[in-house]
């Protein structure tokens, strides 16, 4: 595994909509180790689906905006310099209002849409509930 350093580029965002999310991978696939870490988007007056993590740890900081985690039922109210660390199986889901959410998310072992990722409700587009 190589060190990593990237820096913005706004000319070439890789961006991709899921859901009610706009996810930006920091970590490009062929380079992951042990972890992957995006930076998540979610527009104003967005619910997301329920999900969690079977394997993965999930950590959140949120870099600008405001909204609400539910996690295991229970609700934070989220705003800039929030810190979440949720263990394997915390069911989780976000909303937002007028602001939005822009959040840096990490899990460890790694999680993709298509890898750890499960969801207790309806699987929005894009996802695969399924823990390939």
């Amino acid at each position: 595994m190589d060190i990593l350093h990237q820096k913005p580029d706004p000319s070439h965002t890789h961006e991709a909509s899921l859901g009610p999310y706009k996810i930006e991978s920091l970590i490009p696939l062929e380079q992951e180790g042990n972890l992957t870490a995006y930076r998540v988007r979610i527009e104003a007056h967005q619910v997301t689906n329920e999900s969690y993590h079977k394997r993965a740890e999930e950590c959140y900081y949120v870099i600008a905006g405001s909204g609400v985690a539910t996690l295991d039922g229970k609700e934070y109210r989220l705003a800039a310099g929030d810190f979440i660390r949720l263990p394997p199986g915390t069911r989780h889901r976000f909303s937002t209002g007028e602001d939005g959410l822009t959040l840096l998310d990490i899990h460890s072992p790694g999680s993709r849409p298509n890898k750890d990722v499960y969801f207790t409700d309806e699987t929005p587009s894009g996802f695969e509930s399924k823990g390939a």
